[in-house]
């Protein structure tokens, strides 16, 4: 018998003490149902408070090959899974995530603001303005509206598209800067986590 098992690289398990193999894996079974396999016990959480274990994929095989002696088991996923349990769903306080959301807002609001002041004064963006216009029309006039109104909507608008949201409303289906960022932050995350836990778990932690 074949079993190919795809672990995640992070599972939440809430309330449940009892990590399934289906909790943490897409299991397949060549040649028959995957639902006995699916609900094998495959990690026991000890403590009843919040708490991250490390899970490697050879503790997986190891439970498989207990219940299925004979079967060939191969890997296609993750090699370690990180398991954060919770003993309770932890309440979504709407007002406090709002607080939270209008604070950060401001902070980039105004670091963003700051910034492109800072750059415009740095390369001098009025006097190129007032250049140009002198270049055009043949007067000196400081900061002229015919190129500064014209800029700060094609300044708002370039950083519209460059974000890809605008609202509910998304020019394209790719993720976006943010969202490619915050992916790239969890899975440095995780993989700093699972090397603290595995350190811990060898006993080389000093």
């Amino acid at each position: 018998m074949d079993i190919y098992i795809k672990p995640v690289e992070k599972v939440q398990i809430i309330e449940k003490r009892e990590v399934l193999l289906r909790d943490v894996a897409e299991v397949f079974v060549n040649g028959q149902t995957a639902g006995e396999a699916e609900k094998l016990v495959v990690f026991q959480i000890s403590s009843d408070r919040k708490k991250t274990y490390l899970l490697s994929v050879m503790d997986l095989i190891q439970s498989l090959s207990r219940k299925y002696p004979n079967a060939s088991v191969s890997n296609l996923g993750e090699m370690d899974i990180l398991v954060e349990y919770l003993p309770r769903a932890e309440k979504k306080m709407k007002l406090w995530t709002l607080i939270k959301v209008a604070f950060v807002s401001l902070i980039l609001f105004v670091g963003a603001a700051t910034t492109i002041m800072c750059f415009h004064t740095d390369v001098q963006l009025p006097l190129i303005f007032q250049n140009i216009y002198y270049i055009f029309f043949g007067e000196n006039r400081e900061m002229p509206a015919l190129l500064s109104i014209p800029y700060s909507i094609g300044l708002g608008a370039g950083i519209i598209i460059f974000f890809n949201h605008f609202s509910k409303l998304s020019l394209t289906e790719d993720p976006t800067p943010i969202e490619i960022e915050m992916t790239t932050y969890e899975k440095e995350t995780n993989a700093s986590v699972i090397d603290f836990l595995g350190r811990r778990k060898g006993g080389r932690e000093k």
